[in-house]
């Protein structure tokens, strides 16, 4: 009987411990579950502004960025976007020109016909690359003019009688914000800005 009543305890403290270590485990893995999501999700305050921190913004920026700006927001659209990767290309390969080291005005008889229409406008131009760490996206293709005025259809040499004006679009960006609850951290803010597209050929204003 003594032996029936150890027993009995033996395996009544054996289900409490059981239930204690599974208990600690859930309470383990939760805790690791909540620390992983703020990490892959970025941070809120009591007043729900979201803050991330550089690796966040590196190994998840489409997840990143869809808390300020709707996931229906596609950025490849603009085509300060989608040519960063041509232009990037272009300079690996050593192909795109500059105008330190020619990128000049050209004359009517050196713009190439069936060219891209900035290679054969009479007010041509150039694009380059803008690097902005504190801007999403962080890369923009920039147009530059290769002439102060525009080339005479008729001489085939610039001429002064017509400016050569950039053409620009309005673009939605998003500019990097230090969190105002933890300096480690940063934030979004939405934001306007022009974006050169283009060259076009204008009479001067005066």
């Amino acid at each position: 009987m003594k032996n029936f009543y150890s027993l009995y305890y033996f395996c009544f403290f054996f289900q409490w411990v059981v239930l204690l270590l599974a208990v600690c485990s859930i309470h383990i893995c939760n805790a690791k579950h909540s620390k992983s999501k703020n990490h892959h999700h970025g941070h809120h305050n009591p007043e729900n502004t979201y803050c991330f921190s550089e690796e966040d913004l590196e190994d998840s920026p489409s997840m990143v960025v869809n808390h300020f700006v709707s996931s229906k927001m596609h950025w490849d659209r603009y085509s300060a976007v989608n040519m960063v990767p041509r232009l990037e290309e272009a300079e690996r390969r050593s192909q795109r020109r500059r105008r330190a080291s020619g990128d000049t005005c050209p004359q009517m008889n050196t713009l190439e016909q069936g060219k891209a229409l900035n290679e054969r406008s009479i007010s041509p131009w150039t694009y380059r690359i803008d690097n902005d760490e504190s801007r999403y996206p962080q890369k923009l293709a920039f147009a530059h003019c290769l002439c102060d005025h525009c080339i005479s259809s008729e001489s085939g040499r610039e001429t002064s009688s017509l400016n050569s004006v950039l053409v620009k679009q309005t673009m939605l960006i998003l500019r990097k914000r230090s969190c105002p609850y933890e300096a480690t951290l940063s934030t979004f803010m939405l934001e306007y800005i022009s974006v050169p597209v283009a060259c076009t050929c204008s009479v001067p204003r005066y």
